[in-house]
């Protein structure tokens, strides 16, 4: 496993490596982790790490943070599970639309200024699709 030195953007302390339980206590799944700031919970910021290679999956968070991510996540994953393209075509789309090199193209790594214009972006599409459907029904 490759050693990751991650500093909390928010106190500058080190983030460390955790069971997600020490987050989410009984309801973390089984063998997950995160990357943890030192000073939790004091900073309350954290990232949750990929299960293989135990890399963050993006920049740690706060609450905020967090939850303008899930709530573009949200949007984001409209245009895949709608099947209005396919969850490659969806990155590769927002990748454009964003003109960021493919490994910035990940929400978990996004700001809350960014993650709004996910949002945005994505609501526009969708509006526009669902004109257009009305449109031919």
């Amino acid at each position: 496993m490759k050693r990751v030195n991650i500093k909390c953007p928010y106190c500058g302390a080190r983030a460390f490596l955790r069971p997600a339980s020490v987050v989410y206590g009984e309801r973390a799944a089984p063998g997950s982790k995160l990357y943890v700031c030192g000073n939790y919970p004091a900073c309350d910021s954290y990232v949750a790490a990929h299960r293989t290679s135990q890399l963050p999956m993006g920049t740690l968070a706060d609450k905020q943070l967090r939850r303008e991510r899930q709530a573009a996540h949200a949007v984001f994953n409209q245009l895949w599970k709608s099947g209005l393209m396919s969850k490659r075509q969806a990155y590769l789309w927002l990748q454009a639309k964003l003109d960021l090199p493919e490994c910035e193209a990940h929400i978990a790594k996004f700001s809350e200024g960014r993650c709004q214009l996910v949002i945005d972006l994505c609501e526009k599409f969708l509006g526009a699709q669902r004109r257009a459907e009305e449109v031919y029904t």
